[in-house]
């Protein structure tokens, strides 16, 4: 990833000897040629002349074939000796490796135009013989060359000496360009949220019965790219998912990405980690751009359980490959009597595999387990509707949501939700507890919709108008082990009660650090769980191995716009709605800090920072 400018800096003009060699008569004996000399690559073979210069003014004509062997070995050992420290510079530094091997070509090169007979050399230029048949060039050089060289002789003399010891400048000039390596690439990079877009979400075998992942997922991006005139633009990737595809899904996201105005060769994948799937695709996109791989992306999720993904049963599946494979009508009526009408359809099952609970039945031993009373669950389910009321009146979402098939707002809110009303539901989960408190009110319904952010550097914002909102700038993802396969169990929506904790310790920060708090309200008893698991001493001490409780956060703080109980929760777009609004919440207020926090299936937890 370096950028670094050491091997590409050229030596100075002239540092480089130009030397000539001349008789007692004045006939120069060996002229190197100046002007097809690259002085930059023979900086470091430049050697001194003086002292064989005068042995050959004082030497008689009988002696110059003597003087011109010498010159020719002294020059080759020098020849040699620059070869000989250029590699040991080459073992010291990698970054000028090129330079070492420029130099050495070019030092071969100028001492093939040092030889006396040049095919290539005009007439003028061939050199002249003397009496005794020795080949000289046919220029004599003037008092003015001769004070020039003298003086080029003198800091050759400077160089060759400083070649031999540490050089202060090479040393300072590394330096340098290994900062300027740092400065250029500056990893990691800030990941900034540009923006975000959704269709508004809608209760299962509604408004959006007949649309599909990709018809949905396609809305929300394209009134992403409409809203920031994203139009035949190539961003970095597109990333998104879906809990529930199907088949004809398997390509999701590029199918999506496809029908939408983005440059075809924007590349998409899909990714899926149940509830957290659409924070967990952000992690992938803006991990990439913190490395420098791209510069942009968008990143959201889809999900919808009225067109949901019902296949063949195992048991018809089975039977109807042995039927494709038979080759007599026997093998075929054999495997047309083995199909068994119990296993002729494998619709989704709303369980865990491992225990066979659903997540409200899971999530009703935790409430249990950590006595979340019911008036405080419906407490929290009427405060979610009431602040997701007053954000769409105050135009909040107006530049978040684009409408899709006749909804302009989640058409699961309640503006009229009220404590009286709540409390005259009864339980759906955990009613074979001794005490159920969870009702259809205090927890999230089966929901369609989509949602997307897009992400960029800062650079890619300025290069195209747009301001960014927030950057992420921590991520933790945690499991629990819900089954007991290695110990006590812990509830199966508590994997960001440890998850939190771990990131604010890299963060250095404490849960009070915050302005606003953002926590998917699947069930309010999971967020109330969550909540008292910070504030006991005990849990945080034994299970998250800390010195003393995490603390309570400010509850003015939590879910200010609005969340899950009131707007739904498609759980792969889940991710998307509450990044776009903790990031505008922070824009709105100039400054701080949003925790942001999703529980998922699987004992899994998936949580961030957002900073302005």
């Amino acid at each position: 990833m370096s950028n670094s400018n050491a091997k590409n800096k050229p030596t100075e003009a002239n540092s480089p000897v130009t030397s000539t060699l001349v008789s007692k008569a004045g006939e120069p004996l060996l002229v190197d040629n100046a002007e097809n000399t690259n002085h930059g690559e023979n900086a470091d073979s430049a050697v001194d002349f003086t002292k064989l210069q005068s042995v050959v003014v004082s030497s008689p004509k009988s002696e110059e074939d003597e003087v011109i062997k010498k010159d020719q070995a002294a020059k080759q050992k020098i020849i040699e000796e620059a070869r000989a420290a250029k590699e040991a510079e080459e073992e010291e530094s990698e970054s000028k490796t090129s330079q070492t091997e420029a130099s050495e070509k070019k030092i071969e090169a100028s001492e093939d135009k040092a030889t006396y007979k040049n095919p290539d050399e005009t007439e003028e230029d061939q050199p002249v013989k003397n009496d005794d048949n020795k080949e000289l060039t046919a220029e004599l050089p003037n008092s003015e060359d001769s004070e020039t060289k003298d003086s080029e002789t003198e800091q050759s003399k400077s160089e060759l000496s400083k070649s031999e010891e540490p050089n202060e400048d090479q040393t300072h000039n590394e330096e340098t360009s290994m900062s300027n390596a740092s400065t250029t690439t500056n990893l990691p990079r800030r990941v900034a949220i540009l923006g975000g877009n959704r269709i508004p979400f809608a209760r299962s075998n509604g408004p959006y019965a007949d649309a599909s992942n990709i018809d949905m997922l396609s809305a929300a991006l394209n009134g992403l790219i409409e809203r920031y005139e994203l139009q035949g633009e190539r961003v970095g990737e597109v990333v998104a998912g879906a809990v529930l595809k199907l088949s004809r899904d398997l390509n999701l996201t590029r199918e999506s990405a496809l029908n939408t105005a983005l440059d075809p060769q924007t590349p998409a994948y899909d990714i899926s980690q149940a509830c957290g799937t659409g924070l967990q695709a952000t992690f992938a996109a803006s991990n990439k751009i913190a490395l420098g791989i791209i510069d942009s992306a968008i990143a959201g999720g889809v999900d919808t359980t009225s067109d949901a993904p019902i296949a063949v049963g195992d048991g018809l599946r089975k039977a109807l490959i042995k039927l494709g494979a038979a080759k007599t009508n026997k093998q075929r009526l054999s495997a047309l009597l083995n199909i068994n009408p119990k296993e002729i359809i494998d619709s989704p099952q709303n369980g865990e595999p491992r225990t066979g609970l659903s997540m409200g039945e899971h999530q009703a031993i935790t409430a249990l387990e950590w006595n979340i009373t019911r008036e405080a669950q419906d407490e929290l389910a009427v405060k979610s509707h009431h602040n997701l009321a007053r954000a769409y009146e105050e135009g909040f979402f107006d530049d978040l949501i684009t409408p899709y098939k006749g909804l302009t707002r989640d058409n699961n809110l309640r503006p009229d939700s009220s404590l009286e009303k709540l409390a005259s539901l009864k339980p759906v989960f955990g009613k074979l507890n001794a005490n159920p408190t969870m009702t259809a009110a205090n927890s999230t319904p089966l929901t369609d919709g989509a949602s997307c952010v897009l992400l960029g550097t800062d650079e890619w914002a300025e290069a195209h108008g747009l301001k960014p909102l927030a950057y992420i700038v921590h991520q933790e993802t945690a499991a629990v082990d819900f089954i007991g396969k290695t110990g006590p169990k812990e509830g199966l929506l508590m994997a960001p009660a440890y998850a939190v904790p771990r990131m604010l310790e890299r963060a250095g920060l404490t849960l009070q650090d915050f302005d606003f708090y953002e926590i998917h309200e699947a069930f309010a008893s999971q967020v109330l769980a969550t909540l008292a698991a910070w504030e006991d001493e005990t849990f945080c001490q034994e299970r998250l191995g800390l010195d003393k409780a995490l603390g309570s956060i400010d509850r003015s703080k939590l879910n200010v716009n609005g969340s899950s109980l009131a707007a739904g929760h498609p759980f792969a777009a889940t991710g998307g709605r509450i990044l776009a609004t903790a990031a505008k919440l922070l824009d709105q207020k100039g400054s701080g800090r949003a925790l942001i926090s999703i529980c998922a299936a699987g004992g899994q937890g998936v949580t961030c920072i957002l900073e302005k």
